[in-house]
């Protein structure tokens, strides 16, 4: 069975950083796109970075841009999202995702979400 396991989330104070990970269980991990999305309380979901099959596929919103950094390590069917300079907008449920075809139109699979919190 697939699974999608997101981890790292936590508490930090404004300005700190937070490494996520996502942990893949699936057969041929290096066919999958990644991305992280996050939802805000009372606010829909959003996309906050993806990475294609090489890590120099990437994107980011551009909120987070210079702050977030996603890499994959496919030797350990891991993704990770480096957070930077956080801050309290920031806070919110993140969720791994991977497809094979579209990250933002056809996710095939779904973590089941880390808490970020971050206080003023």
């Amino acid at each position: 069975q697939v699974r999608v396991v997101e981890s790292g989330g936590g508490l930090v104070q404004t300005g700190g950083s937070l490494r996520l990970s996502c942990e893949v269980s699936v057969r041929t991990f290096s066919d999958y796109a990644v991305g992280w999305f996050r939802q805000a309380p009372g606010k829909d979901r959003e996309i906050v970075s993806a990475i294609g099959l090489v890590n120099v596929n990437t994107l980011y919103v551009d909120s987070v841009k210079g702050r977030f950094t996603i890499s994959r390590d496919n030797a350990k069917n891991t993704v990770y999202l480096d957070m930077n300079n956080l801050k309290p907008e920031d806070t919110a449920v993140y969720y791994c995702a991977i497809s094979t075809s579209n990250i933002i139109a056809n996710v095939d699979y779904w973590g089941q979400g880390t808490q970020v919190t971050v206080s003023s």
